[in-house]
């Protein structure tokens, strides 16, 4: 079973959220289906089903390569590098 090779380098605690929503949809005027936190920066962004995918759009432009859920009631976290749960 592969492993996440990132998640012990992420900052802790983990950064506050640099936003409520996706700025980038309020910037494009589309809604996310849900939302998706950087934890190396705080950047909020939507997810895969959104129409702008900015979460993972986020990953390709910085390379920060953990993001958790920011839907109150889940707790999972993502690696976009290593393509896991963590």
């Amino acid at each position: 079973m592969k492993q996440c090779t990132h998640s012990e380098a992420l900052p802790h605690p983990e950064p506050a959220p640099l936003a409520a929503t996706c700025p980038e949809c309020l910037r494009d005027g589309t809604h996310p289906v849900q939302l998706r936190l950087c934890l190396t920066c705080g950047h909020v962004g939507c997810c895969d089903s959104s129409p702008g995918r900015h979460a993972t759009e986020h990953y390709a432009r910085t390379g920060h390569p953990v993001m958790r859920t920011f839907e109150p009631g889940e707790d999972w976290r993502w690696c976009f590098v290593d393509h896991v749960l963590v």
